[in-house]
């Protein structure tokens, strides 16, 4: 029996081996390398040169105001885009979950700009967008409306940036969100009926609180998905202007293969994963993601 169990394992620890391979060579090794060069001088075109500083570079970063801008940014574009987002989804999964014409067209409508690239859809909304020539000025102009910088502005770049992430974004949500209504009883909606509730108050005491552990999950992955935001910004505004739209990400980027500065990068890399990490956590207990009852 003990020799039949062990086989047991053995295969199944072999079943395991691939996957722990990729893990280790693509997130454990690349973590551990982080940490270790966070704590060096690694300057990309001289690598032989690289020296212990200790802390220098964390010493830096927390006196380095682009790194501070860049917090703001992101903290900005994830208060905004957690609810518009989310939101939108349960709007949209809410409208084709009701049996009517045409709700496969919609379906297919709303998705549509998930399955696109993202790099596609910044440069599409980035000519749309152009505040001399684009599409949306002139519609604007149309109605009376006069044109806006939209990208070029400071205090308008980032909330482009929040409605086309929200616009693009939505449809995955969308379709979990439907997914969870659906497995919703019918029979609880009609007890709900016979005892007098109106579409209201269905919602509020049935549909919200038997969505909960799908929103939970929505809310942390759109949470995470938020804290990665990278390729916006870089494709429509280069982080401008005035580094309005740089993100710590997009920082590290730019402080890693464009700078190349890797024991800096290292750094800034190792301190966001903890935030992220920090507040994943929190959003998750505050949500009530500990238990679903």
């Amino acid at each position: 029996m003990k020799k039949q169990v062990a086989q047991e394992r053995f295969g199944g620890y072999i079943f395991l081996l691939p996957a722990l391979i990729l893990l280790g060579l693509f997130l454990f090794l690349p973590t551990l390398l982080s940490i270790y060069y966070s704590f060096t001088d690694y300057y990309m075109l001289t690598p032989q040169d690289r020296s212990f500083i200790g802390i220098g570079n964390y010493i830096t970063l927390f006196k380095d105001p682009l790194f501070i801008k860049s917090l703001w940014n992101i903290g900005k574009f994830v208060i905004f885009i957690m609810p518009i987002q989310v939101g939108t989804a349960l709007g949209l999964a809410l409208l084709v979950n009701k049996k009517r014409k045409g709700n496969t067209f919609f379906k297919i409508a709303f998705f549509a700009p998930v399955v696109m690239s993202l790099v596609v859809v910044s440069v599409l909304w980035l000519y749309l967008l152009n505040p001399t020539d684009g599409l949306i000025n002139a519609l604007l102009l149309k109605v009376g409306i006069n044109a806006q910088p939209f990208l070029t502005s400071p205090k308008q770049a980032m909330f482009v940036i929040i409605a086309i992430s929200a616009w693009q974004g939505a449809g995955y949500q969308m379709l979990i969100f439907l997914a969870g209504l659906q497995n919703i009883p019918s029979e609880i909606y009609e007890a709900a009926r016979i005892d007098g509730a109106n579409k209201w108050e269905q919602f509020r005491n049935v549909t919200l609180p038997m969505l909960k552990p799908t929103s939970v999950m929505i809310l942390t992955t759109t949470l995470i998905d938020a804290f990665k935001l990278i390729i916006q910004p870089m494709v429509m505004t280069q982080g401008g202007p005035l580094n309005s739209t740089i993100t710590p990400v997009y920082y590290i980027y730019r402080s890693g293969f464009t700078d190349r500065h890797v024991g800096y990068a290292s750094a800034i890399t190792v301190i966001y994963g903890g935030v992220i990490i920090i507040f994943s956590l929190l959003q998750r207990r505050v949500t009530g993601g500990r238990n679903n009852d």
